[in-house]
């Protein structure tokens, strides 16, 4: 599926919008009384904003029938805006992935086959809300639910990196590529543990009782030369 934002209109009796159980997806939030304005267009008449873990869905208030939404994998980025340089009202800022190779057209569109053609260029949309003292419990709905719905491409990339279909065994990593035979990062080749009592394939007494010899026999050496420098 194409990615951005789309038009939205499977709206249940009750004026909310359905969403995809089979996928999950469940309300998170509910703004009244809230104004979308996409890319550089004026604001929309207010209309009810929902966020669900899924997507963002804006349904007009003025207007049957009319609405849009974005998934939270389609929105690369959100903040709060309290600058009226920035903007003329206080909103929550999001950047949307538009279509590739595609620049934003200006001008107002309607419901017509035109109109919901323009809406994936859309790379910009702000929220604005009756009650702007709620924008920083949007700002925090939009982090939970962007939590909920990581970039899939960079677990990949991850998962790639660092594991290579890697597994847990003995309590080292054992991994899929040319560390397949490494255990905690020693090739076995210099890492083989012998059974309790033996050394190397010799008896761990006798091991033991030639350690002792040597150190007899360097108490007898030095012995010898105090001896000789007359201590």
């Amino acid at each position: 599926m194409a990615p951005g934002l789309k038009r939205f209109t499977d709206v249940a009796a009750d004026g909310t919008p359905r969403l995809d159980d089979a996928a999950g997806e469940e309300l998170v939030c509910v703004e009244r009384a809230a104004s979308v304005a996409l890319g550089s267009r004026a604001p929309e008449p207010p209309g009810t904003l929902f966020i669900t873990t899924r997507r963002v869905i804006w349904l007009s208030g003025a207007e049957k029938g009319k609405g849009y939404a974005v998934g939270f994998l389609d929105i690369t980025l959100h903040a709060v805006s309290r600058d009226p340089e920035a903007y003329p009202s206080p909103c929550l800022y999001t950047q949307i992935e538009a279509e590739a190779d595609s620049d934003e057209e200006d001008g107002d569109f309607d419901s017509e086959a035109g109109g919901d053609s323009q809406l994936p260029k859309i790379s910009e949309m702000r929220i604005i809300l009756a009650d702007a003292a709620q924008l920083d419990s949007l700002f925090n709905a939009f982090c939970h639910c962007a939590e909920l719905n990581p970039d899939p491409t960079a677990e990949e990339n991850e998962d790639s990196d660092l594991f290579h279909g890697g597994d847990m065994t003995n309590g080292g990593w054992i991994h899929g590529d040319e560390d397949e035979h490494m255990v905690d990062g020693i090739d076995p080749e210099f890492f083989i543990p012998n059974p309790i009592g033996q050394n190397g394939g010799d008896d761990l007494s006798s091991s033991v009782l030639e350690l002792q010899i040597n150190d007899q026999r360097f108490e007898d050496a030095d012995e010898e030369e105090a001896r000789e420098n007359g201590h």
